[in-house]
């Protein structure tokens, strides 16, 4: 434990040499956090649906409010077990160790919350899905100029991995190295570390993948400079970096309990049932008082404000859950020796998540028009990809006039037309991923001539 404790983080930066900027009384960790709160792909994140279509009157998450909460709780999360880490190893900790887990720790795992959705395209999971599907059905067509593992990429397009793309990329015309974060923010996001062919759903680290072929040396960078365990080298796998676990913690915490405090404003869940469920989540987790509860719940009068004192109550007693669990099995987590996450661990002691979670699944992801949305923005990024993939993989002398025009629509930034084909289709989506809803809508409604004329 003493070797992983004491190099498990790192201030080195993407590519770039850690030289410490002294006029700046910010940490290393503190300029992560500020950098990607004014990167343009995490503005982008406001109109990107969460679950629900984006609001009319009612308001409701969406990426960006979703990732700030979710920060907000990892931050708690992070100070919580610095403390319990500065505590409990002071002996075997690095001056400079003590340092980071009693100051900086909370940190990392808020910058990590608040960049761990940024590689998810427009419309989310089936945004996601539209990708992978698009390149499935075009196989015959389009496998032969990618190597497997490219293809395999492709085929299982992943926002995880995507966010380490949009994150450290070399983007063409624009500055070197991304974002240039720290490998410590980097490693903390990378819930499936392992290219995409060492996928295996049965694993939990390697359920979904985390980088892409592109990004594949950079990772192996991050990997190295945060003592991140290697599990296999062909295909490249490693254990999750122990730091992961709280970042996923804070977002099952947050998208679980916020979803629902959604449906209950949109009237997809009865007030009375909303109440008698967090009520009772509280009682399964056992930390708070309950007759201090119900008689703060017996003042507010509106039913809105009600569930939302509810919502803060179970969040905080799931935060101070999970720094529990997280304290008990500190070193199956450190050592990668666990395969369940956090979340789940609460949930097998917790009746109350389990109900939450089933109502969930049936009410309101099941919801008539969270699927409507889904269909839509599925069928609108297969035909964004239908429209760009095959005239940028035509050679240029063999292009139709409309493919020659479908590849001026492509701004020059995402045209890598000298390139390789693999680079050359992620390109495409770069773009396409990076589109806001509204965006992406557009302009499909544009090119398909649902909509004629100028637009600025």
């Amino acid at each position: 434990m003493e070797n992983l404790l004491n190099n498990c983080y790192s201030h080195q930066r993407d590519e770039l040499p850690f030289k410490s900027d002294v006029s700046d009384p910010r940490t290393e960790f503190q300029r992560d956090f500020d950098r990607i709160i004014f990167s343009s792909a995490f503005r982008r994140l406001q109109n990107k649906t969460q679950v629900f279509p984006l609001p009319g009157s009612v308001f409701v998450h969406n990426r960006l409010t979703h990732s700030l909460e979710v920060a907000s709780v990892g931050r708690s999360l992070g100070s919580l077990v610095g403390y319990v880490i500065e505590n409990k190893y002071k002996k075997e900790l690095s001056k400079e160790s003590i340092n980071f887990y009693k100051y900086n720790l909370y940190n990392v795992i808020a910058s990590a919350c608040l960049c761990h959705d940024i590689g998810n395209p427009a419309f989310g999971h089936s945004g996601e899905d539209a990708i992978a599907s698009f390149f499935k059905k075009n196989e015959p067509q389009l496998k032969l100029n990618f190597t497997n593992e490219e293809w395999s990429d492709l085929i299982n397009f992943e926002g995880n991995a995507n966010a380490i793309r949009v994150l450290t990329q070399h983007q063409k015309d624009k500055s070197n190295g991304g974002l240039k974060l720290t490998y410590s923010t980097l490693s903390a996001i990378a819930k499936y570390p392992c290219e995409s062919s060492g996928k295996n759903p049965k694993i939990l680290h390697r359920k979904k993948f985390g980088f892409f072929q592109s990004e594949k040396h950079t990772f192996e960078s991050i990997a190295l400079n945060t003592q991140m365990v290697k599990e296999e080298s062909n295909p490249l796998i490693y254990k999750r970096h122990p730091f992961v676990w709280l970042v996923e913690a804070a977002d099952d915490i947050c998208y679980n309990i916020i979803d629902f405090e959604d449906a209950h404003r949109l009237g997809i869940i009865e007030n009375t049932k909303c109440i008698d469920l967090l009520k009772y989540l509280i009682e399964c987790i056992g930390i708070d008082d309950h007759n201090k509860i119900n008689t703060q719940l017996g003042k507010i009068k509106d039913k809105n404000e009600k569930v939302a004192y509810l919502r803060a109550k179970s969040i905080n007693a799931l935060t101070l859950k999970a720094k529990s669990i997280f304290e008990d099995k500190i070193e199956l987590f450190f050592t990668g020796k666990i395969n369940a996450s956090i979340f789940d661990l609460i949930k097998n002691d917790c009746d109350a998540l389990i109900q939450i979670k089933n109502f969930s699944v049936e009410h309101i992801y099941n919801n008539r028009h969270v699927v409507e949305i889904e269909n839509a923005g599925y069928n609108v990024m297969y035909e964004l990809l239908s429209h760009f993939i095959p005239p940028i993989l035509r050679q240029e002398n063999q292009r139709t006039e409309s493919e020659k025009k479908a590849v001026k629509l492509l701004p020059l930034t995402f045209n890598y037309e000298n390139e390789s084909d693999y680079t050359k289709v992620l390109g495409v989506l770069d773009y396409i991923s990076g589109m806001t809803d509204n965006y992406a809508t557009d302009l499909y409604k544009r090119i398909k001539g649902i909509e004629i004329g100028m637009k600025f």
